[in-house]
């Protein structure tokens, strides 16, 4: 910050006070004033013009919330999904939840297909799926992303905080779906780091999710990548779901 002294810089008390002296103006005194004058008024007319000219031709300012519109939009109508459309290569306790999947992807404006990639890694459409960590339910949501009152075991409830943080994660990296899946799973800030410093949970989860995800907006009837994570250890939390869908 800057500060300045108030002083006077003049001595009031020793100043005396001019004598006012009459004289009769020259036209050589007022031809040059008449001259600066009108050299005013044409740069001020000139930059009035200008300023005019430029606002017009500026675009207008967005109102804010316009770019996460807009960003929201490019997002959409990137995800091949958000129609409806359901691949066929999901297991059948994914396929359980098919028409509630649709709708979700008509109200949210996610794709089909990527949430029911997130469904079947996360819990393979077992409502009831708790991991040691706290994570709930269809989306393995955590705790802490409900409202106080919220039933995290809700199908509903749990669907808008999930889907939710994956559209979060989607508009965050620009709808790169890849990066949206290592921000479900490991948090977007996490996804924001250098790969090698990803959590190797998260890198097995990019693995799995976004092969199956290509599987599924190519319209293939089988994936080897979902396979592979059956075999490594989704076979039992399917079975799990199977029985409690009965």
């Amino acid at each position: 910050m800057y500060t300045y002294d108030d002083y006077d810089p003049y001595d009031q008390e020793d100043e005396v006070a001019p004598q006012a002296v009459f004289y009769a103006p020259r036209l050589s005194m007022i031809f040059p004033l008449i001259i600066i004058l009108i050299l005013a008024a044409v740069f001020i007319d000139l930059t009035s013009q200008l300023s005019f000219n430029w606002a017009a031709a500026a675009p207008p300012a967005s109102a804010p919330g316009d770019a996460a519109i807009q960003v929201d939009e490019q997002v959409s109508a990137n995800q091949p999904g958000a129609s409806g459309q359901l691949a066929t290569l999901f297991t059948p306790e994914v396929r359980f939840w098919e028409n509630q999947i649709v709708q979700w992807a008509q109200e949210y404006q996610v794709d089909a297909n990527l949430i029911a990639v997130v469904m079947q890694i996360e819990s393979c459409g077992y409502q009831q799926a708790l991991s040691r960590a706290g994570a709930m339910s269809l989306f393995q949501v955590m705790p802490y992303h409900f409202k106080d009152g919220e039933n995290g075991f809700d199908v509903q409830t749990n669907a808008l905080r999930g889907i939710s943080y994956l559209k979060r994660s989607l508009l965050t990296h620009q709808g790169d779906v890849r990066l949206a899946l290592a921000g479900y799973n490991g948090g977007i800030a996490g996804s924001q780091r250098p790969e090698e410093n990803w959590p190797a949970e998260t890198k097995r989860y990019v693995h799995w999710g976004m092969q199956i995800y290509q599987d599924a907006i190519a319209g293939q009837s089988h994936s080897d990548r979902l396979h592979e994570w059956l075999n490594a250890g989704g076979a039992s939390l399917c079975r799990m779901a199977a029985e409690s869908q009965k």
